[in-house]
């Protein structure tokens, strides 16, 4: 966690509203394996890390409540009984939209001010979102004794980007940012809502994140769109969710939907499997299998559910031009954002140098490149 970023957020929240805040780390995440496979009911693999939001919270005993972006410089002030989505439709939706959660469950906030920053790269794929909503809920919730669990939490978190951003994102994100243990790894089902830590060892091999600072502005409607074909094939197959589906179900309703539909769902069935298979390969310490399986999930993310981009492709082809780059995909909604790569901690200097340079080359712009390390989930800083 970043000592500097904490002092910063304490003094500009001391320096803006006058009194002692309580501040919350909430992480970002990384997923290792199992995309698009949580709003699936399926099995993802994330952990929270070490970069995250940073949010100064406290009561106030004005009429109305104020939410401040310290690094837009924007602020926001609104009354607790008139909450509605903002059509400005920024930041600012992520923390009405919690509050408005909350008060559905007939649990009483009083008026409050919040100020936040992060250094969760933009356009990530790290899901900056999701550490956003739960560094709010999870404010509250010490701030007003509100007595939620931390998985009533998530959902409050999950259903603010459902009502209010628009985006129906899965479970995966809000959990791993509040569940989050250190160097450890998530199996978790996105059924059952329930996860098994791996204690991660990646022996001399490291994950490192490349940011190809692009984000196409396909991501949000492409993303409620492959959503939406995932439930009306479960609904063809008669099943809840696709988890419940076999490539040899699928094969049987082949005829009736679009053949680009078709390789959708064969995708999220097959992803759901290496989820699954990546975590054996965890146990076993089998990093060659893992590798493979996470140059696998990027093969049917780019050709089946067709979420990837140019920018991202290049970057997964150049670590496999690296023999010492054991597995690298694109992580997160798509269309931008992250690959992420396991890769032999002795070779990532040099990894490094060389990517940097044949990107500029190919795109004419920078990509960003970050080592991440597995972090707790969100906490009261002490």
């Amino acid at each position: 966690m970043n000592t500097a970023l904490t002092k910063h957020v304490k003094d500009s929240f001391i320096k803006k509203f006058s009194t002692e805040p309580l501040l919350i780390f909430s992480p970002g995440r990384i997923n290792i394996i199992g995309e698009h496979t949580d709003y699936n009911d399926g099995f993802v693999f994330p952990a929270a890390v070490d970069k995250g939001i940073i949010a100064a919270i406290q009561k106030n005993n004005t009429n109305t409540s104020t939410a401040y972006a310290i690094d837009m410089n924007e602020s926001i002030s609104f009354e607790l009984d008139k909450l509605k989505p903002s059509s400005e439709g920024s930041w600012e939706n992520y923390v009405l939209g919690v509050v408005a959660e909350i008060q559905n469950r007939n649990k009483v906030v009083g008026n409050f001010n919040i100020a936040f920053s992060g250094d969760i790269p933009s356009g990530s794929g790290m899901s900056s979102s999701a550490a956003l909503e739960n560094s709010v809920v999870f404010g509250l919730n010490e701030l007003f004794n509100l007595g939620l669990s931390k998985t009533e939490m998530i959902f409050i978190s999950q259903k603010a980007e459902h009502n209010y951003v628009g985006v129906n994102c899965g479970i995966m994100d809000q959990y791993a940012s509040m569940f989050g243990i250190e160097n450890h790894a998530l199996l978790l089902d996105c059924r059952s809502i329930e996860a098994k830590p791996f204690k991660i060892n990646f022996k001399e091999h490291e994950l490192m994140l490349i940011n190809t600072n692009v984000k196409h502005s396909l991501s949000d409607s492409a993303y409620n769109d492959r959503r939406s074909a995932c439930e009306n094939i479960a609904s063809l197959l008669g099943i809840e969710a696709l988890r419940d589906a076999t490539e040899e179900d699928l094969l049987e309703i082949k005829d009736e939907v679009t053949p680009e539909n078709y390789q959708k769902a064969l995708y999220v069935i097959q992803e759901n499997n290496r989820a699954i298979k990546a975590s054996q390969a965890m146990l076993e310490g089998d990093l060659n299998t893992l590798g493979k399986l996470i140059y696998g999930s990027h093969e049917g993310l780019s050709k089946q559910y067709k979420v990837s981009c140019d920018e991202l492709d290049f970057l997964v082809e150049q670590a496999k031009l690296n023999g010492q780059v054991l597995g690298a995909r694109m992580m997160g909604g798509g269309f931008g954002g992250c690959t992420i790569n396991l890769i032999s901690t002795n070779a990532v200097e040099a990894f490094k140098t060389t990517v940097s340079i044949a990107y500029k080359e190919k795109f004419n712009k920078e990509c960003s490149i970050y080592s991440v390390k597995l972090s707790n989930g969100t906490h009261v800083i002490k």
